[in-house]
């Protein structure tokens, strides 16, 4: 065997591992949908919010299960607050079960401000509507965060698990638009020889007055070489 072939081999190892690292993970958020989609649907139908939103968050926020604090702690949805475990430290709450947390997660939609208000505003089928609204009352820092959610839930199609009648009309939003903020750049003109400030003013748009205030200028004259902000 080659040293050639030796390298192909190993090359075909490491794509043959990577593949399967990829497919595992798949295959754990759908057993991971699979193991949970019963209580998600019994809040739902308690509570009115949709179980492809619980089940969406969880995966979100817990790597379908595979986080420290779902390990360790049974917590799914990332809330904050004291736990007694000894295997890891953290900042995060723990509880009893899996069962527990997404019990806790429905009861902080439904007690805390500003969340409880989402309960009037969407039903429990806008999966969407639910997703910003709790992005925008304060949940994730992200400002992308509800995308995600949404295409979490669009991807491992967890509306089908939303009871939707078969003439609900889904709502229509428009995609969030980020904007940035502007950078604001100094306009710099640098002096030329025989130059003067009217006629840097008359060629820049402004007025010899306002060069003279925008540079703390108390004279007229210039130098090749100066730098006059307009």
């Amino acid at each position: 065997m080659t040293a050639r072939d030796t390298k192909m081999k190993k090359i075909l190892a490491i794509c043959l591992l990577l593949l399967s690292v990829i497919t595992a993970k798949a295959q754990d958020t759908e057993e991971y949908i699979a193991e949970h989609v019963d209580v998600a649907q019994e809040l739902m139908r308690d509570h009115k919010i949709p179980a492809s939103i619980i089940l969406a968050v969880a995966i979100h926020e817990s790597a379908a299960g595979n986080s420290r604090i779902a390990q360790h702690l049974n917590n799914h949805f990332g809330v904050k607050g004291p736990n007694n475990n000894v295997e890891i430290r953290s900042a995060y709450r723990d509880y009893e079960s899996d069962e527990e947390s997404y019990n806790h997660f429905v009861e902080l939609m439904e007690t805390r401000a500003p969340f409880n208000g989402l309960f009037g505003k969407y039903d429990q089928y806008d999966y969407k509507g639910w997703a910003r609204g709790i992005q925008k009352s304060g949940y994730a820092r992200s400002r992308t965060w509800a995308s995600q959610v949404i295409a979490m839930v669009d991807k491992y199609d967890l509306y089908q698990y939303d009871e939707r009648p078969e003439d609900y009309a889904e709502p229509i939003y428009k995609a969030p638009v980020y904007h940035r903020k502007k950078r604001i750049t100094s306009r710099i003109y640098t002096v030329k020889t025989g130059d003067n400030l009217g006629a840097i003013a008359k060629k820049k748009g402004t007025t010899v007055k306002i060069l003279m205030k925008k540079n703390g200028l108390k004279t007229a004259r210039l130098k090749p070489g100066q730098r006059i902000k307009f």
